[in-house]
């Protein structure tokens, strides 16, 4: 049995799913609700204190790109792993980078524009001591404050997605496509489509859209799978679930 402990707007939880609609897998579906994940019953779980986790049959995997790797290696249908040894080097240099530079990137327009709003609602003593509790985020919440991070913070995110969208860009020039590695779609291809996704969402669109026509094309060729379209049900974006508040700070 799979059981998916998961956000439907957590862009780790979201690539998880696009792993399990790829392979056709049924599973059950526990959406974490807003504070949840720092209770002692699902810290039991994750001690990371952070979505996704997933079990299998009673034995929990934790961290997105560990349980996407799992999966494909548990569920060989449809494989997103290359088939050779150099191929899959290089799909894990290219998750290495991926857990460095977009995924870390993503998080501070993403806090910024939507999420430091709930935290602004707090006393300070309730916001150090909702900051202090998360075991893996707490460097980054006291960082961000209560009025979101400094501008040279936002400045460097926007610098890393750039450069991770001209780097796609290159890769998918020297494969030849259609995928970032090819032939193949890959579990580097999953792994970005949620950054990507919230980019769009955030109204960044432009930054592939202008000069990037590779990107461009296989963020096209992304939207038209059926992994896409389930993973981001209604309700599993931002301009979903805080429409108003995308209203106010796009017109800020």
């Amino acid at each position: 049995m799979l059981e998916l402990y998961n956000f439907p707007m957590s862009t780790c939880s979201q690539k998880v799913r696009i792993v399990l609609a790829e392979k056709g897998l049924e599973w059950k579906d526990h959406r974490i609700a807003s504070g949840d994940h720092l209770k002692p019953d699902y810290l039991e779980l994750n001690p990371n204190g952070v979505v996704p986790t997933l079990v299998h049959d009673g034995v929990p995997i934790i961290d997105s790109s560990v349980i996407c790797e799992y999966l494909d290696e548990v569920f060989p249908q449809n494989s997103t792993t290359p088939p050779d040894a150099i191929g899959r080097a290089a799909m894990r240099a290219w998750l290495r980078y991926i857990e460095e530079v977009p995924t870390p990137a993503i998080r501070y327009p993403s806090f910024n524009r939507v999420l430091v709003r709930n935290l602004q609602k707090m006393s300070k003593e309730e916001f150090d001591r909702a900051a202090d509790k998360r075991p893996l985020r707490k460097h980054f919440y006291h960082r961000m404050g209560q009025t979101g991070f400094p501008k040279e913070d936002i400045d460097a995110a926007f610098e890393d997605l750039r450069n991770a969208c001209g780097r796609m860009e290159k890769a998918l020039g020297e494969t030849g496509g259609p995928w970032i590695m090819g032939g193949q779609f890959t579990l580097v291809d999953v792994c970005l489509v949620p950054t990507i996704d919230r980019m769009e969402d955030l109204g960044h669109a432009d930054m592939w859209h202008r000069s990037l026509p590779l990107v461009t094309e296989w963020w096209s060729r992304i939207k038209a799978r059926p992994s896409y379209k389930t993973t981001f049900y209604k309700g599993a974006r931002f301009s979903d679930a805080y429409a108003e508040v995308m209203k106010e700070t796009a017109a800020a």
